[in-house]
């Protein structure tokens, strides 16, 4: 019997030879032996293989079909090291909120073309990429987004829409070609009204719930706020009970208008245990030995490429320049150059470095990591 790659599965040549699992968002490492049968089967038509153990376990993870498979499928070439595995594209900066904590501030109007993005998107499945991230603003509201959701189809890298949710009707969701969503959700009702306008925790609410009833993945992201650390116990028992795949929580860095937005802001003692509510894989894996971001980067809606959004003042190229030359001017940051050596490091990989930065502790410690690890105030433990 002949065996062909499920339309699910994708073989990437990272550090480690894999298979992508995209619609469970599943990475598997293989040995050399497992890598070419899974590439002959990759073929039109399909391949045989003496180990039926194997083969039981990639038809039950949803790898391999008995059926065959015939898509159009991106080269197999090895990926830059480390690789892009994860792709920020900041299609638009326009947004229908004017929320108190967003890090972008006022910044206009500004939109990638659509020709940018279709070509940084092929170039990223050329390089390996697994997972491509649409952000804004909100998204939703770039002049031409019907023919950037048409660009997603075909592709073999899992697709996720970051929305405000207030937009996401029965309509647009009907026609949306992403694998997950992730919606902003920062309080209970009135906490999180009072960021982001009246009526908007119904509206996102309403849309999660649509969301989930269609079929998509969904996760949710939320910022620690002055205004919403009452609320932690009570999102958590929500999103659950709604059967939310993923809840990522942060502490926003003081940037945008949240800087002028004092009373929102938590400090470190306080608010960094509220870092360890959320559930799920987290967003942009990293790798031993190294900090955050060491498979991201971040495209800005002006064409210009950065290590995160954080540091869009500094540019590592244009995407017109391609994203390989872009990536391959962005250093990956050891944790052995960091100041911080406490014990939990390897776990903790000096939490976010633009907000080490904005603390002051641009070669140490993300304050809000160690107050979650209960060392802040120990000195000795640092």
């Amino acid at each position: 019997m002949s065996f062909f790659l499920s339309r699910q599965a994708a073989l990437k040549w990272l550090e480690t030879p894999a298979v992508y699992h995209i619609g469970r968002d599943e990475l598997y490492e293989l040995d050399a032996d497992s890598f070419r049968f899974l590439g002959s089967c990759n073929q039109a038509e399909g391949s045989e293989s003496p180990d039926s153990a194997f083969i039981d376990y990639c038809i039950d993870e949803g790898i391999l079909s008995r059926e065959r498979v015939d898509v159009r499928r991106p080269p197999l070439r090895r990926s830059p090291e480390p690789s892009l595995r994860y792709l920020e594209l900041q299609v638009t900066n326009r947004c229908n909120l004017r929320c108190r904590h967003c890090y972008l501030g006022d910044g206009g109007s500004r939109e990638l073309s659509l020709e940018l993005i279709g070509s940084a998107l092929r170039e990223f499945e050329a390089m390996q990429g697994l997972r491509v991230l649409l952000t804004g603003g909100e998204p939703l509201l770039h002049s031409r987004f019907e023919e950037v959701n048409e660009l997603l189809s075909g592709l073999f890298l899992r697709t996720v829409l970051f929305t405000n949710g207030t937009l996401l009707t029965k309509d647009v969701l009907s026609r949306l070609k992403v694998h997950e969503i992730q919606i902003s959700i920062d309080g209970m009702q009135q906490a999180h009204d009072a960021v982001r306008g009246t009526g908007s925790w119904r509206r996102s609410i309403d849309a999660l719930h649509l969301a989930l009833d269609r079929g998509f993945a969904v996760a949710v992201s939320t910022m620690v706020l002055a205004t919403n650390l009452g609320d932690f116990d009570a999102m958590e028992e929500l999103f659950r009970n709604l059967g939310v795949r993923e809840w990522t929580v942060d502490v926003p860095c003081a940037t945008g208008r949240l800087a002028g937005e004092e009373g929102l802001l938590v400090g470190p003692e306080r608010g960094g245990k509220y870092l360890g509510y959320g559930y799920g894989g987290g967003m942009h894996a990293s790798g031993a030995g190294y900090a955050c971001g060491l498979h991201l980067m971040s495209i800005q809606p002006d064409g210009t490429a950065a290590k995160c959004t954080f540091y869009a003042d500094r540019p590592a190229g244009a995407i017109s320049e391609g994203l390989q030359a872009c990536w391959s001017r962005i250093r990956p940051r050891r944790l052995d150059s960091l100041e911080c050596s406490c014990t939990f490091i390897d776990a903790c990989r000096g939490g976010c470095r633009y907000r080490a930065e904005l603390l002051g502790n641009a070669s140490g410690r993300d304050l809000y990591r160690c107050s979650l690890y209960g060392i802040i105030d120990r000195p000795e433990e640092r």
